[in-house]
């Protein structure tokens, strides 16, 4: 009989190799196509520069010139995204837009990770987080280095214990930001 919860240890494990930095393949394939292909592997889609379409397929990733697909957009709902993945994002030069909703791995550190990669400070300009339950105050705080980050998104985070206080935080930090709360 297998063990209770060795199933969930299999996947944990599963997506922590899905998540393992392959700085090889970001060199030789540039940083755009190596995070789409982390991003489709952990289960979530991008949108690239001057397309409406969300690429769902990793083995549908379009093929041309090296950097003619630079992402815009992600969508990370239900994915398995974490921590140890987020090198993927340091090259990405175009990102305006990223969805983080129901992703059980995303947590402070990762939001933290994400207000530090110096190209998303300057391109990213909506996040929305939505159902991610080990997202805490301090993870919201930490989006204060995305300056231009024009609006942002938050609902359904029961980690969000001192409402008024981060809010307050977050629009002295960036008065040009849309907040817009969906939270108990």
């Amino acid at each position: 009989l297998p063990l209770p919860g060795g199933c969930r240890l299999f996947w944990g494990w599963l997506n922590a190799v899905f998540n393992k930095v392959d700085y090889e393949r970001i060199q030789a394939v540039g940083p755009d196509r190596a995070a789409s292909e982390w991003l489709l592997r952990c289960g979530a889609l991008v949108r690239y520069q001057g397309y409406q379409k969300w690429q769902q397929d990793y083995n549908g990733l379009p093929t041309g010139p090296l950097g003619k697909y630079k992402i815009e957009a992600i969508n990370a709902t239900d994915s398995c995204i974490m921590y140890r993945g987020f090198d993927y994002l340091d090259g990405l030069e175009h990102v305006t837009e990223i969805r983080l909703q129901k992703c059980i791995y995303i947590q402070d550190e990762c939001l933290q990770r994400l207000s530090e990669t110096k190209n998303l400070q300057k391109s990213l300009l909506q996040l929305k987080i939505i159902s991610c339950g080990n997202v805490t105050d301090k993870g919201i705080i930490a989006l204060h280095k995305l300056t231009n980050l024009e609006y942002l998104y938050l609902s359904d985070l029961p980690g969000i214990r001192e409402k008024e206080t981060t809010v307050h935080i977050l629009q002295q930090a960036l008065p040009n930001l849309e907040l817009e709360l969906d939270l108990e």
